[in-house]
């Protein structure tokens, strides 16, 4: 039951992660929604979702990109939440999730960065959905229009190429760009939606 912002914010801390704009900007806006107009009495958690979505992306593109760079980049291992630790080790246990091989780890990092380059202000989200990091890897390097250079370690080319700043930035705001944005915030709603069936929320 939902009964002020405090409930809320305590379920969306769950459900995202946390961060400034989640708790003074997503919180009270959302509240104000629901006071207009009640929450579906059938499944409300998942409603509360789908109405946090639709608030954010109704957000100017400053704030929407704030509150996607709240999650963590894909392949970071440390300072992450439990449940981001679980998602991006494709759902294996605390005592296995950090046996992910150097050379995947070292090509996330490489990746987020040309990503950053190329899409400025962003950071990228994909929904994870049982996935492992290297599967990951491939996708971000398909979004780039980068080679798969894991695929032929040790013996091909290095996993620190293309050098990120030799890649073509998309410009801000622009239809790509947005496009983009835009996909990251759905993509935090399939992760908040999937968070929710594993809590029991």
């Amino acid at each position: 039951m939902i009964e002020n912002q405090d409930d809320i914010a305590s379920i969306l801390t769950q459900l995202f992660e946390h961060s400034d704009i989640l708790i003074t900007k997503l919180v009270p806006e959302l509240f104000q929604s629901i006071r207009n107009t009640p929450l579906e009495a059938i499944d409300p958690t998942n409603a509360l979702i789908e109405r946090a979505i639709a608030i954010i992306h109704a957000w100017n593109a400053h704030e929407q990109a704030e509150f996607i760079t709240a999650h963590p980049r894909i392949g970071e291992i440390k300072q992450l939440s439990a449940l981001s630790a679980k998602e991006q080790s494709g759902g294996l246990s605390a005592t296995t999730r950090l046996e992910t091989s150097p050379e995947v780890l070292k090509r996330l990092e490489h990746l987020n960065a040309c990503y950053e380059r190329v899409y400025s202000g962003l950071r990228y989200i994909t929904f994870v959905n049982g996935r492992t990091r290297a599967a990951i890897a491939r996708e971000m390097e398909d979004k780039l229009q980068l080679g798969h250079p894991l695929e032929s370690y040790p013996d091909g080319p290095p996993l620190n190429e293309p050098v990120a700043e030799s890649l073509i930035c998309v410009a801000k705001n622009s239809e790509d760009w947005s496009n983009e944005l835009k996909r990251a915030v759905d993509d935090v709603g399939k992760i908040a939606k999937s968070r929710q069936k594993s809590l029991g929320l």
